[in-house]
């Protein structure tokens, strides 16, 4: 439905099942990303194994372009194993300027076909085309012509997946990666999951499929068999989650507008440390940048989590939830200093200090509670 004053399309937020059923729902994933920005920058870096990111020993992995993930190179891996699985591996320095910019072009690309547009990183976003500026019937039709566009306007590579929800949208583009183009119909999903393993579900890490192993689960049809009570007590309030994905079932909508929902900032350091003094020193060095990222981008939350990562790459957090805003040193400065006794930090090396505020709080309740709560008895 167009509406005629503001040009814009107006979308119904509820759906009922057959509705739900009918939707068109498109993931656009950019193919190595950063690094494939970095190869069509540099002509030199074409066909060869690079990595963004720093090559130092305390340096870790951004993006890795496909050339490097033949090796094993992959993002969030430190520089030092990247480079003795692959050798020849290059480092270049990230531009983030650059990709945010790109991200924009991609973005004013998509906006050509529907306004339902939720990003959910500078280099994937879901899109609702069930009804769209170009009245395109099929939703494969349009996720072509926008790989199409990217490619000849931007000479980069995306992937797409199409069905009728988040979920499977997501595991669609991810199925013939790179340059893939995958569409799961309504009565093909629930043969296509059947067959899907576990790891490949959205929300599954690591540490969850290897405890859905232990209990003889490996594909979607055998998660399947578990009672939705039996994956709740085993996997807590992700049990609902597990147990409609495995289903096919997924009823989020497209959100164009994504509340942030935090802000934050971590430091890895130039040497592991474990002198109480200096992790001091370091903390407030991480809670003035935080600071300033808070005032940059206006932002309100009253929850304060503390991240430290030690040598061996274990990490712990502690949050602190309280009745005011976070935005002040005086303020974030002393709760991080408590959180950090609640961290066994003792004969420990640690390799980075993150802090961040979350739980954004809203406007009129900020002002129900500056008005209301110091009078409460």
């Amino acid at each position: 439905m167009l509406n005629k004053q503001s040009g814009l399309f107006i979308y119904p937020i509820l759906y009922n099942f057959a509705d739900i059923m009918q939707r068109k729902i498109i993931h656009i994933d950019m193919d190595a990303f950063y690094a494939s920005v970095e190869q069509r920058d540099n002509p030199e870096l074409k066909g060869k194994p690079i990595a963004v990111g720093h090559a130092d020993k305390r340096g870790v992995v951004s993006a890795a372009s496909y050339e490097a993930r033949k090796y094993g190179v992959r993002s969030a891996m430190s520089s030092l194993k990247a480079k003795q699985l692959c050798p020849d591996l290059i480092f270049v320095s990230g531009r983030m300027d650059v990709y945010k910019s790109i991200s924009i072009q991609i973005h004013e690309i998509f906006q050509e076909y529907t306004d339902l547009i939720e990003p959910l990183s500078l280099d994937e976003a879901f899109l609702d085309v069930t009804v769209n500026k170009k009245n395109m019937k099929f939703a494969v039709e349009i996720a072509k012509e926008i790989k199409q566009r990217i490619h000849n306007e931007l000479n980069l590579v995306a992937s797409a997946g199409i069905s009728y929800n988040k979920f499977l949208a997501k595991i669609a583009s991810d199925y013939r990666k790179p340059d893939g183009l995958c569409t799961i119909h309504p009565n093909q999903a629930l043969g296509f999951i059947s067959q899907l393993p576990i790891e490949s579900f959205w929300g599954i890490g690591p540490v969850t499929a290897k405890k859905m192993h232990s209990l003889g689960i490996f594909n979607g049809e055998q998660l399947r068999m578990y009672s939705k009570d039996g994956l709740i007590r085993t996997f807590g309030k992700s049990g609902h989650i597990y147990y409609d994905f495995c289903r096919g079932i997924d009823n989020r909508a497209v959100e164009p507008y994504r509340e942030r929902k935090s802000v934050g900032c971590e430091n890895t350091l130039n040497e592991d440390i474990s002198v109480f003094s200096s992790i001091i020193i370091e903390l407030y060095h991480v809670a003035k940048e935080l600071i300033r990222r808070i005032e940059r981008k206006d932002f309100k939350g009253n929850t304060l989590t503390l991240k430290i990562k030690f040598h061996d790459f274990t990490q712990v957090t502690r949050s602190i939830t309280q009745e005011h805003v976070l935005y002040q040193l005086e303020t974030i400065l002393p709760l991080a200093k408590l959180l950090l006794k609640q961290v066994d930090i003792e004969d420990k090396l640690i390799r980075l200090i993150g802090l961040s505020v979350s739980n954004p709080i809203e406007e009129d309740k900020l002002i129900w509670k500056q008005l209301y709560l110091p009078f409460k008895d």
